[in-house]
């Protein structure tokens, strides 16, 4: 690591503070986030149009809902450890008649509990950062995925040493408060894609491939059904 390389230091894994759910999930904030949420669900939605979708990590559900409402013929379960996050979701369900198709559950996202090989689409957004095991996830995204299904995640990018400041100021600059904190912290906590790229080289998702998302978020997309032909 050079002196140009920002450390990463690592964020709390669970995010069940009622102010912290109260800030993640409030206007201002998500007048930001819908643009950002929407290009993922474009990228999902281009990728895998129906079946079966597990959203690990799922916060207070915007993402698998708004999936949800764009494809009638998708299902979706979210999965959160925080029981706050997971009411937040069940009530927007609810409020935009969703609870046929979309259903949230508490559990953790390194050891879900629930069969292996069922989705069609496994989704993690936001999430790696705050894990301390991300290898656990990768494990359990790959178990949880028919062997021709979709997997896609995608997280923060963590900047230089030099560029965090004002990255942090720029791409921070429609949060306030608590949600201006959250996001530097997750920022601070983020991977690189060098790092990204090593961490999936010693998982089951090995020919995942990392792609980069404008300056402020990496992942990577395995599409099953390419390994399924070959």
């Amino acid at each position: 690591m050079s002196w140009l390389d920002l450390p990463r230091q690592p964020e709390t894994e669970v995010m069940d503070d009622q102010g912290e759910v109260e800030a993640y999930a409030s206007a201002a904030a998500q007048a930001f986030l819908d643009a950002i949420d929407n290009t993922l669900v474009d990228q999902v939605l281009a990728l895998a149009p129906a079946g079966l979708l597990l959203d690990i990590g799922t916060g207070p559900g915007g993402i698998p809902l708004k999936i949800a409402r764009r494809c009638p013929e998708m299902r979706v379960v979210g999965v959160d450890r925080s029981a706050n996050m997971i009411a937040a979701a069940r009530r927007a369900a609810a409020e935009q008649g969703l609870r046929e198709r979309a259903s949230f559950l508490i559990g953790d996202a390194c050891q879900l509990g629930l069969p292996a090989g069922c989705f069609d689409v496994v989704l993690s957004n936001s999430l790696l950062h705050h894990l301390e095991r991300p290898a656990a996830l990768f494990q359990e995204m790959a178990r949880m995925a028919k062997p021709e299904g979709l997997i896609l995640l995608r997280d923060l990018r963590r900047p230089s040493r030099l560029a965090f400041p004002f990255h942090v100021r720029w791409h921070g600059r429609y949060y306030s408060g608590l949600m201006y904190k959250l996001f530097a912290d997750s920022v601070r906590a983020a991977y690189t894609p060098a790092e990204l790229a090593d961490l999936l080289r010693e998982s089951p998702l090995a020919e995942a491939q990392v792609f980069l998302h404008e300056r402020t978020h990496l992942g990577f997309v395995r599409d099953g059904r390419r390994s399924w032909r070959n």
